[in-house]
């Protein structure tokens, strides 16, 4: 979901320091390059002519199966459980430790070039110098707007390669994950394979098991929340792909009203520190992007949140906010909310 809470882009110069070659001649080599169709990687020629339609309504098109992906963290990590590898990576890949970001999943960190790993940050020299065959990342509008691609300069950057943009915006969580599925196959995956066939199995399993849990415990008020500073936010279910399905399974939110989300354009309601016990409920799910406050530190900061009724009773659990779309990933979330909701007091 958008992150009104992500700190102002910080600028970086679009020349790495001491680069031989400017970025405008750059863009224009790679540019002329793309004319002749010479410019796509040397492993990708003999496949054959590779397309691809993604949910802006735009065809992605090369000479041969993409090679040199880029992508968003999160979609990359999903590519990569179905065994295609990217080459470069943008959005949250490490922690301010070096460790992977949550968003990273099984991949490798030190194997990828990090073009930027904070919002508003893209080098573009060096994307450029990956040779990139494709651009992929999720969508969070209806406006084509693709997630951690600086507006400011994205025009530079999508001249480079083709784009996949998957939607992730007022739709059930089983869409993105069959697009993914299927742009992987595109890309080389053996979407057949005993790996795959178990995951999405076990997926299956687990939202069935969802629906059971939450059809026998309706009564169990579930608060989607995210924390900064000065805000606690409460998630409406109305957007969001993951919180839309659990819906769909009988999961019982807490739902903001349309008036409190009109600042921010649908998604979420904005309270205050003091007014974080406005609604009640029993298990609560708790944003775990690193660019949110964890419960660890609300539990030591903020006695408003020490004192509700579901933190009191160890209720709280992570919401995995921007889900890594690929069934291996999915299910483990359908069976942590499973679990939470039949183990739950009701304390609301």
């Amino acid at each position: 979901m958008p992150n009104a809470r992500l700190p102002q882009p910080s600028r970086r110069g679009l020349l790495a320091a001491g680069g031989a070659l400017g970025l405008t001649a750059l863009l224009a080599a790679c540019g002329d390059e793309k004319k002749d169709g010479s410019g796509t990687s040397a492993d990708s020629g003999d496949s054959g002519p590779w397309s691809f339609k993604d949910d802006r309504g735009k065809t992605a098109k090369s000479e041969g199966t993409p090679k040199n992906i880029v992508a968003f963290t999160g979609v990359a990590a999903a590519l990569f459980d179905y065994g295609v590898e990217v080459k470069g990576v943008f959005g949250p890949t490490k922690t301010k430790s070096g460790k992977p970001d949550v968003q990273a999943g099984d991949m490798d960190i030190s194997k990828l070039t990090i073009l930027g790993n904070e919002w508003g940050q893209f080098n573009i020299e060096k994307y450029a110098g990956l040779t990139p065959d494709l651009l992929v990342s999720t969508m969070f509008d209806d406006a084509g707007t693709l997630w951690y691609v600086p507006e400011e300069s994205k025009d530079k950057i999508l001249k480079l390669a083709p784009s996949v943009g998957v939607s992730v915006y007022d739709r059930q969580m089983t869409q993105p994950l069959q697009r993914l599925l299927s742009l992987a196959e595109s890309l080389g995956a053996d979407v057949k394979a005993d790996k795959v066939v178990k995951a999405k199995k076990r997926f299956e399993a687990a939202a069935e098991r969802l629906r059971k849990v939450a059809k026998a415990n309706k009564d169990i008020k579930v608060l989607v929340g995210s924390a900064s500073q000065d805000i606690f936010y409460v998630s409406g279910t109305n957007l969001s792909a993951d919180l839309e399905y659990f819906k769909s399974l009988g999961v019982n939110f807490v739902e903001p009203s349309e008036s409190s989300k009109k600042e921010s354009g649908g998604w979420f309601e904005n309270l205050s520190w003091e007014n974080v016990n406005s609604h009640d409920a029993d298990v609560i799910m708790m944003d775990n992007r690193t660019s949110a406050l964890q419960p660890a530190d609300l539990d030591k900061s903020k006695p408003t949140w020490a004192k509700l009724p579901a933190v009191k009773a160890g209720q709280v659990i992570p919401r995995v906010t921007e889900p890594i779309y690929s069934y291996d990933k999915c299910a483990p979330i359908l069976e942590d909310l499973a679990d939470a909701i039949e183990k739950a007091k009701k304390v609301s």
